[in-house]
């Protein structure tokens, strides 16, 4: 509980400090400059990208749960549901403060598909360890001024980490049905764990496109707004920001830590702090009206619930 309050307290500082900055000596003006930079192709084009990110997030779930989610009106109404529940929840992520928003995932898969909430929050918490391995890796591949003898071992490390979770939950494989009803709760983690780790291949390509495609569309939007020469100055800005996402202490909806990550990367090639600020808040802008227009599309449009 005391590190819970620490966390959240520290938290809390990050964000009056990123909005304290922003005030100060009206850097208002500077952001709303670069924010006018956005022309409408960018801005439909990153959207477009946005949204293929967002459908790729929807198969990923689509595919960890097929076997236990069934729709009598055939497989698109299946994934629009499960879409919807992607959405949704992405959406409350983005906005709800501490991470908070995650607990929609489980409440919406059991109320909408009567999955059990322990197998979806195993399942969630492979899927963030899924986004954590890629962006992991990625970050390894392309850190400023690593050598490539820093970074095939930075990267067989993170592979070698992630396949560790799957091979430990196959191994003395039990029925899940037997391990929940009779084991310890050693032997459900095991058994849930591993019916979330099934489907390997199939995750990990959802994973890395998700995550492949995101970051291409952040690194264009920074490369609209930021000043650089350097082509891959936006990228390191995508990257450093969703690094900070995933860091287990966050700013208020991801403010403050989010702009730090993607200003602190720019930084390496000589991009000013205060210009690398200023258009990672712009980027988090638009990333968190992209989640919240699809969040409120998905709810209202998608089909959820099969009417009693």
């Amino acid at each position: 509980m005391t590190r819970t309050v620490l966390l959240r307290g520290v938290a809390i500082v990050i964000s009056i400090a990123m909005l304290g900055w922003i005030v100060a000596d009206a850097r208002w003006q500077g952001v709303g400059e670069r924010l006018a930079r956005i022309d409408l192709g960018a801005l439909v084009g990153v959207a477009l990208l946005f949204a293929a990110s967002y459908a790729m997030r929807g198969a990923r779930i689509a595919g960890e749960f097929r076997d236990e989610i069934v729709d009598d009106d055939g497989p698109l109404r299946r994934y629009l549901r499960i879409l919807r529940v992607t959405l949704v929840h992405n959406a409350l992520v983005n906005v709800l403060p501490f991470r908070s928003g995650e607990a929609a995932f489980p409440v919406l898969l059991s109320r909408g598909f009567g999955i059990g909430v322990g197998r979806a929050i195993v399942s969630l918490l492979w899927l963030r360890a899924q986004d954590a391995t890629v962006v992991l890796g990625l970050a390894a591949l392309f850190w400023p001024g690593l050598p490539i003898a820093g970074r095939l071992p930075a990267i067989a490390v993170i592979v070698v980490a992630a396949s560790a979770v799957p091979w430990w939950a196959r191994r003395h494989r039990r029925p899940v049905a037997t391990a929940v009803g009779n084991g310890s709760r050693l032997d459900r983690l095991h058994a849930l764990l591993e019916r979330s780790t099934r489907r390997n291949a199939s995750g990990w390509l959802w994973t890395l496109g998700n995550w492949t495609v995101k970051l291409i569309a952040e690194a264009w939007l920074l490369s609209v707004v930021v000043d650089a020469h350097d082509s891959g100055v936006p990228l390191l800005g995508a990257i450093g920001a969703e690094l900070a996402s995933i860091l287990p202490i966050q700013g208020v909806a991801g403010f403050g830590t989010f702009e730090a990550g993607a200003a602190a990367l720019m930084r390496t090639r000589d991009l000013p702090l205060q210009a690398g600020l200023e258009a990672a808040l712009v980027l988090h802008a638009v990333v968190l009206a992209l989640a919240l227009a699809a969040g409120a599309f998905a709810a209202i449009v998608l089909p959820g619930s099969h009417p009693d």
